[in-house]
């Protein structure tokens, strides 16, 4: 799309002549203006705004983690990325770190081949990149090592510019102080952010909510993704009850993940129910879920067509059914050394 400036609007009203200009002509004027604040199509699914950044996204966001990595084919792979993006999902989230090495999801063969997210994303942004809301995440805390990961996923992404970059998987006050000093993570974030590199700037985590809380009044971020059903038993941390309100009164996107979990350790719990209880929650502007088949996308397709929040009653049984997934010490992505993505290292 070629930029249209303000400049350009006073010399097309001017050389038309403002008193000829017709009613259909301000309201295409109008029309172009709306593109080039929000620039992507979401074809029809329900959107909302992301926090203070003013971007329009879908209510659900293309999950490029471990169930994406495995994936086997890579034309597999290409399809389902480029079939999401025609039906709509044009927010996509992968990371630096996300490949088929650390994480064997439930149900998926471990290939001997190495597939890295963000190479895979690649070679679909290398052709698409306008239409897609791309965002990736950094996980080294150390300037020289952080600095060298961003640089390598925008080679690997096929992009010089991000719309998204965040610090992945906050740990704990002690990691926020760490990101905090002068010069190291949070500063690197601010300068790309000004140098064009990324458009915004954000964080993710899964575990200590006032940490989370902590940084999302101290780093002036623009979105924050938290874990949705990922306690740690020994240490509960109410991410819902403490960070997402932080992010919302610091005016950020704020977008939940891991709605589908409890589905694999508690019976009688469905993905689509899992999925519509989090996008009836308060607070959240949108769910990242994992998807690694045109068959899961268009199910969440069908779920975000018509989707209608839950009732509080619904919602109470809902919550009641997930007790046991809370309560549950031994599943490993409640343990104090999970990282991101990790399964099969974990003791269960």
């Amino acid at each position: 799309m070629e930029d249209f400036t303000r400049r350009d609007f006073i010399k097309g009203v001017v050389g038309a002549g403002i008193s000829l200009i017709a009613a259909d002509s301000l309201a295409s004027v109008s029309m172009d203006m709306a593109t080039i604040k929000n620039p992507y199509d979401a074809k029809g699914l329900p959107t909302t705004e992301l926090g203070k950044t003013g971007v329009i996204i879908p209510r659900m966001v293309l999950g490029l983690g471990s169930r994406f990595c495995h994936i086997d084919e890579d034309e597999e792979a290409y399809e389902m990325l480029n079939y999401s993006l025609d039906n709509g999902f044009y927010y996509w989230d992968t990371a630096h770190a996300y490949d088929n090495t650390i994480a064997l999801p439930p149900g998926k063969k471990k290939s001997p081949r190495h597939i890295i997210s963000e190479v895979r994303v690649g070679e679909v942004v290398k052709y698409r990149r306008k239409e897609i809301f791309l965002s990736t995440k950094v996980t080294a805390r150390e300037p020289v090592e952080s600095m060298k990961e961003i640089e390598l996923s925008l080679k690997r992404l096929n992009t010089d510019k991000l719309d998204m970059l965040k610090i992945h998987d906050v740990q704990s006050i002690e990691d926020v102080d760490q990101m905090s000093k002068k010069g190291h993570l949070i500063d690197i974030l601010h300068r790309l952010k000004e140098e064009g590199v990324t458009r915004f700037i954000g964080f993710s985590g899964h575990g200590d909510a006032q940490a989370l809380k902590e940084l999302a009044n101290r780093g002036n971020f623009d979105s924050m993704l938290v874990a949705m059903n990922h306690w740690n038993p020994q240490q509960p941390s109410p991410r819902q009850e403490v960070a997402v309100p932080a992010g919302k009164k610091n005016k950020m996107g704020v977008l939940i993940m891991k709605a589908v979990r409890p589905k694999e350790t508690i019976p009688g719990l469905h993905a689509p129910d899992l999925v519509r209880y989090a996008l009836s929650l308060k607070g959240p502007d949108a769910v990242v879920i994992g998807m690694d088949s045109k068959a899961v996308v268009d199910s969440n397709l069908e779920i975000l067509r018509y989707f209608k929040k839950l009732s509080p009653e619904r919602m109470k049984e809902l919550a009641i059914q997930l007790e046991p997934f809370y309560r549950h010490e031994n599943l490993p992505w409640m343990q104090d050394n999970y990282i991101d993505g990790m399964w099969e290292t974990m003791s269960v």
